[in-house]
């Protein structure tokens, strides 16, 4: 009989300071993902629904929402680093949208953990920081952020 093995991220041990987490495959972004984002959280801006209004402005096209490239580039980063081993995330910081980022483009994600320590208050957790940086196909950045977030530590065997 073989073992079975449950896909999971890191535990707080597993994660290496300074290393960079490649996570493919990328997410080519749709039309239909920029509106139904849009609209499911309220956000009526123009740039992202009225293709003749974009056509008017600085970039001559409707730009993906920016919090969907947010969204997504911290979900591509879920299977690799926090699937199962993530206690909560505390906090979003740095976040900046150097490039837009259209329907038909492929976002590819990656993050470097840039500091991490224990817990003092709960034990069996440690702290992370992470960079997530988000590229386009023609390895244009359109998305960086930092994320802070509470990992669970490798279990104790009873």
């Amino acid at each position: 009989m073989t073992a079975d093995i449950l896909q999971r991220g890191l535990y707080f041990e597993e994660i290496e300071v300074g290393a960079r987490y490649l996570h493919r495959p990328g997410r080519t972004a749709t039309e239909a993902d920029n509106v139904l984002f849009t609209t499911l959280t309220m956000n009526t801006q123009a740039l992202h629904l009225d293709a003749a209004f974009a056509q008017t402005q600085e970039f001559g096209q409707r730009l993906m929402n920016s919090m969907w490239t947010l969204s997504t580039m911290v979900g591509a980063s879920v299977a690799q680093l926090t699937q199962g081993t993530l206690v909560a995330q505390l906090g979003l910081g740095e976040i900046a949208f150097p490039h837009p980022l259209f329907a038909g483009d492929t976002l590819y994600t990656e993050s470097v953990v840039t500091e991490k320590r224990l817990s003092k208050s709960r034990p069996g957790q440690g702290i992370c920081t992470i960079a997530h940086t988000g590229r386009n196909q023609d390895d244009v950045v359109v998305a960086t952020a930092t994320r802070t977030v509470l990992m669970h530590c490798v279990p104790k065997e009873n």
